[in-house]
This record gives structure tokens, C-alpha cells and sequence, in this order.
């Protein structure tokens, strides 16, 4: 049994031996290969003793398996997996920042659009400040040209008229950037004279041009077809533009409008027009600029020499559209040459004649209309056109007043002004409406054409508006569809004129005329600006001390419409709007003392001529 025992032992120890030289050599191959390949392999070894069924030791198997493959693969896979959390990571802090661009976009989009309603209120403010003034000569171009007149009065008073009609299209333009940034211009096309066209625009210039000691030079040729078709309003805005860029940057020498003739065949005629000055001239590196919204070629020529920079914008929007090309040519301190070309349709037709204004039937008296306005001349002007509608009227100086009124008397109509203190045309219109439950017609009179403020009518509750300043024939008929009267007509009246008083500071020409020569009428509104002016020239003065920049705008936006209605040279109405925009602003308020001097000068002056025209009116 010990033998037994013993051999058992002994045949393990001999199977250990071989199973370790088994290994030694397998390891070895294993190293020797690894050199061979120049690299080092992982091996996984397993060792097993196989006996027989007496227990007997047979013999050993040994298996070797290279795992370096299977390795790579879990080491890869672990990558893989470290990848994928550090991609995962990236992923969500992109996440986070596109959450955070989304945010910054939703608040870069609130931020345009506060941009464009601050733009939409400028707008509105300036087209305010621009039409009020004008409501003051509402009627006197077709008032005069109804009288006997001489062929050169004929003539100048036409080309006030086109300018006027040209004015009013540039200002709604000027008012609606978005629509000429967009490129949304329409262009009539009609019948048109183009020689008497354009020199009627060049009369408007023709004052100033002599102001400034400058020679203005038309050359028209002669080859052009009499009459052509096409927008003579837009034509008319992009000659007035140019000149009037001219004729601001030219202190000497002259100024030189051409038109010619370049083609034409049996359909159409093409046309250049140039305009010419020896004024100071424009930088290579700054012409691309100057067409541009609101830029100017340079820094100083705003503050030099005036204006917005819209000029140059508008003239691009309007040729370009048409078809045509607009270029330049300048140097600086030689001058400047605008030019553009377009094309015109030809005709056989004869050009457009204005429509007659209708006629008024006088027996028409029982309409009681409540007129909204808080500005006492506009009052006096809108009375004036009522009385020869023959209409009943009151005034109410804000929208407070006029609901009063609405409470203890019935109206047909109310003219709603919608700039006012205390509560505006806008509020008050939404009180009628609301609270009252008033149907009662309202009309909107309003400085300020912007698509926003006339949706805002609507939305309150107002039937209708006329922009200012109004057209008595649009006022009236406007009036008589919204009451469903019979098509009334426009009588054609002589008004009485009177020789115009001459003096140094005041001309008395427009209010004649706007009051048809009414003595009693004239003697009101005179009296009330000698009431009025030096309240608002002693407010002026006081703001200035006490630094009150709403009073003083307030007290300078009072008083600019006067200058028309009285006949003061409209240079005062230029400084006062300048006070007004400082007061706004703050900015260079060191430039107000002088300015406030000028207009309380040119007032005091103005009172006392009109205090000896007062005088002499009442004797």
C-alpha cells in the first residue's frame, strides 16, 4: 500500500515536471514569436492530467490561446464607451447652448420688433409735425387760381400746385420707409406734357436760386414727343430731390438741368435728365454711401448743411423700379452731376386735364358737425371751410371737451383731430364707441399716414380720415357719403381779394386769402395770435431756465404753424423746429439762448405790425 502510495506521488511529481516544461516551452515559442513580430501578445494558458479509470495518470494536455484580439476588442469597446459618454456630454452642453441661441434669437427678434415699433412711432411723431404747419395754407393754391389771374400768375401758381401735390406724395413716401425699403412703389402711368411739367417744378426753385446768387440753366430739348405716358407725380419727386440737393450744396456759380431725347421708336421714347451744380462735390470713396437710408457723405453734412439723407434713397427707389439707372458724377469742390435715364410711353392721346372741383349747394344747412382739434388756428381754419359748406359747427379743444359736448348736444359728424392733450382722438373715439354706444360718424384728421396709426382708427372705432392738410373737396364729400346725402357740388366762388399789406416782417397775402377777405374773421384769428404768441415766447424762455425740455417742445410745436398763417418767412419756422428737435434731444442745447432770441425778435416784430394791422382793420 505504501508502494502503492508512493508510486502515486512519484508519477505526479513526473506529470508536474512535464506539465511545467510544457509551459516553459510554450512560453518560450510564445516570447520567440513576439520578438520575430516585434511585438508582445497576450496568451491565455490552461493546463489538464488526464487518467485512466484506476486512476492512472495518462498524460497532460496543455492549450495555449492568443487573447490579444480579445483584448483590443474589450479595451476598444471600452473607448468606445468613454467616446460615447464624453460625446453624450457634448451633445447635451450643445443642447444647452442652441437653448441659449434660441432665447438669445426669440430676444434679438423682440428686440427688432421694438425697433420697428420705436421706428413706426418716429414716423408718426414727425409725420405730425410735418403736416400740422401744412394744414395752415390748406386752399390757397386753388383759391387764387379760380380768380382772374395773369398768364405768369397762372404759371407760377401752377407750379406751386404740382409742388405741392409732389410734396405731399414725398412726405407719405418719407413716412412709409418700409414700403420703399421693400421696394412696394406704384407708379400711375398717364398722359402728361413733359416740357410744362418740368418747367413748373423748376419755378419752385427759382426764389431761392436768387437768394443764394446762383444761375439756374434749363436746356429741354425740343425733339421730345409733346405729350407722354407715365407717373409725372414720381418724376416730379426725383427732379424736386435733386435740386433741391443742388441747389443746398452750391454756394456759387450754377445750376443746369437738361433733358434729352437719347431713342426712340414707334412705342417709346427714352429720356435722360441731368442735373448739374459747381457746388462742393462729393468724395470717390463716398458716393455708394450718400444712397443709402439716412446717410449723408459725411459726418458734418447734416449738421452743415441739413436734411435726413433720404433724398438720394427715394430718388433710387423711384427710378430703379421704373426701369431706369441712376448715376453720378463728382469732384470735390467742382461739383456734382446726377443723372438718370428712363423710358416713357408714346400717345396720341392729350394729356390728363385736372378734374373742375364740384359745385356746393348752399341749401344744404342742417348739418351740425363737431370739429375735435386742440390747435386755435387749425380751429379757426376748419371753421372757416365749414361756414362755406354752409354747415353749423362747434369746437372742442381735446377729447375731453368734445364728450361733453356729445352729452347735451346731438352732432351729425365729428372731425377727430387725434394729437391732443388731456385725451386724445384715439381714446375719446373708444369712449363714444364703448361707453356712450355713440354711432355718430367720425372722421379722423390726422398728420400721420402710417399703415399703424390708420389701422388704429379702424380699430377704435372711426368710419373714415383725411390726412393733412385737408382737401376741402375730399373733407366735404367724405362728409356727405358718410351721412348718405344726395352727390353734392362744389360751387365755383369769387372770393374778394385785397392788396396785400406790405410790410418788413408779416404778409397778410395767405390769410386774406384763406378767409376770403372776411375782416372780422382776419381780426379773430390776428387777435388771437397776439394773445397766444407772447404766452408762448414768455413759456419758451422760462423752460430754457428751468431746463423744462417737454414745456419748451410743447410751447415751440405751439407756435410753428403761425409763421405760415401769418406770413413770416419761413426761416423762423426752420428754427423753431431746430429748438423743438434740441428740447427732444438735449443734445447741443448750447445753441437754444440764440435761437429762442431769433424767434422772440422776429415775434415781438410780428406783434407789432400786426397790432397797426389790427388797428387799421377796426378804424
Amino acid at each position: 500500500m505504501a508502494k502503492k502510495i508512493r508510486s502515486d506521488k512519484e508519477e505526479l511529481t513526473r506529470v508536474r515536471a512535464e506539465l511545467a516544461l510544457a509551459l516553459k516551452e510554450l512560453a518560450f515559442q510564445k516570447e520567440e514569436k513576439g520578438k520575430r513580430d516585434h511585438k508582445l501578445n497576450d496568451v491565455l494558458i490552461n493546463g489538464s492530467v488526464y487518467k485512466d479509470e484506476q486512476g492512472n495518470v495518462n498524460g497532460v494536455v496543455v492549450v495555449a490561446r492568443d487573447t490579444t484580439d480579445q483584448k483590443r476588442i474589450a479595451r476598444e469597446l471600452t473607448e468606445a464607451k468613454n467616446f460615447a459618454e464624453v460625446a453624450t456630454g457634448i451633445a447635451e452642453e450643445a443642447k444647452r447652448k442652441a437653448e441659449r441661441a434660441t432665447k438669445i434669437a426669440e430676444e434679438a427678434t423682440r428686440t427688432a420688433e421694438d425697433a420697428v415699433k420705436a421706428k413706426q412711432q418716429f414716423l408718426s411723431n414727425m409725420s405730425h409735425e410735418i403736416r400740422t404747419p401744412m394744414n395752415a395754407i390748406i386752399g390757397f393754391t386753388k383759391v387764387v387760381l379760380k380768380t382772374e389771374l395773369s398768364e405768369k400768375q397762372r404759371e407760377y401758381l401752377t407750379a406751386i400746385k404740382i409742388s405741392g401735390d409732389a410734396l405731399i406724395v414725398l412726405i407719405n413716401d418719407i413716412l412709409d420707409l418700409a414700403k420703399v425699403d421693400a421696394g412696394k412703389m406704384s407708379f400711375e402711368q398717364r398722359p402728361f406734357k413733359m416740357a410744362t411739367s418740368i418747367s413748373a417744378m423748376l419755378h419752385l426753385f427759382e426764389t431761392k436760386i436768387r437768394e443764394k446768387n446762383l444761375e439756374l440753366v434749363k436746356l429741354f430739348d425740343p425733339k421730345i414727343p409733346k405729350v407722354l405716358v407715365g407717373d409725372a407725380v414720381r418724376l416730379h419727386q426725383i427732379i424736386l430731390n435733386l435740386v433741391s440737393n443742388a441747389v443746398k450744396f452750391t454756394s456759387k456759380g450754377k445750376i443746369t438741368v437738361s433733358v434729352r431725347l437719347l431713342s426712340e421708336d414707334e412705342e417709346q421714347a427714352t429720356i435722360e435728365f441731368a442735373v448739374s451744380d459747381t457746388g462742393i462735390g462729393i468724395a470717390e470713396n463716398k458716393i455708394e454711401k450718400i444712397f443709402e437710408n439716412f446717410q449723408q457723405a459725411t459726418s458734418g453734412t447734416s449738421r452743415l448743411f441739413g436734411g435726413t439723407g433720404l433724398g438720394l434713397a427715394i430718388v433710387k427707389h423711384l427710378v430703379e423700379p421704373q426701369g431706369g439707372t441712376l448715376t453720378v458724377k463728382s469732384k470735390l469742390d467742382q461739383g456734382s452731376t446726377f443723372s438718370f435715364v428712363l423710358s416713357f410711353e408714346k400717345t396720341e392721346a392729350e394729356a390728363e386735364q385736372e378734374p373742375e372741383l364740384v359745385e356746393l349747394d348752399t341749401e344744404i344747412k342742417n348739418i351740425k358737425v363737431l370739429v375735435v382739434e386742440d390747435i386755435v388756428l387749425n380751429q379757426l381754419l376748419m371753421k372757416t371751410l365749414l361756414d362755406d359748406f354752409g354747415f353749423e359747427r362747434d369746437i372742442a379743444s381735446n377729447g375731453k371737451i368734445a364728450i361733453e359736448k356729445l352729452q347735451t348736444k346731438n352732432y351729425d359728424i365729428i372731425l377727430m383731430d387725434l394729437q391732443m392733450p388731456e385725451m386724445n382722438g384715439f381714446e375719446a373715439t373708444e369712449y363714444i364707441r364703448n361707453t356712450m354706444n355713440l354711432k355718430i360718424p367720425i372722421i379722423a384728421l390726422t398728420a400721420d399716414v402710417t399703415t399703424v396709426d390708420l389701422a388704429k382708427c379702424k380699430a377704435v372705432g372711426m368710419n373714415d380720415y383725411l390726412a393733412k392738410p385737408v382737401d376741402e373737396r375730399a373733407l366735404y364729400t367724405k362728409i356727405i357719403s358718410l351721412l348718405k346725402k344726395p352727390a353734392i357740388k362744389f360751387n365755383d366762388l369769387k372770393d374778394q381779394t385785397s392788396t396785400p399789406e406790405k410790410t418788413r416782417c408779416i404778409n397778410l397775402d395767405y390769410l386774406i386769402q384763406r378767409t376770403k377777405s372776411d375782416t372780422e374773421l382776419m381780426k379773430q384769428m390776428i387777435a388771437i395770435y397776439l394773445e397766444q404768441t407772447p404766452t408762448l415766447i414768455t413759456a419758451m424762455t422760462q423752460s430754457l431756465t428751468d431746463k423744462d425740455w417737454n414745456s419748451l417742445q410743447a410751447s415751440a410745436h405751439k407756435l410753428i404753424p403761425s409763421f405760415a398763417i401769418m406770413g413770416i418767412d419761413r426761416h423762423y419756422e426752420t428754427i423753431a423746429r431746430e429748438i423743438q428737435e434740441i428740447a427732444r434731444t438735449q443734445a447741443h442745447t448750447e445753441k437754444l439762448p440764440d435761437l429762442i432770441e431769433q424767434i422772440e425778435k422776429v415775434c415781438t416784430q410780428a406783434c407789432q405790425e400786426l397790432e397797426a394791422a389790427l388797428l387799421t382793420m377796426r378804424n
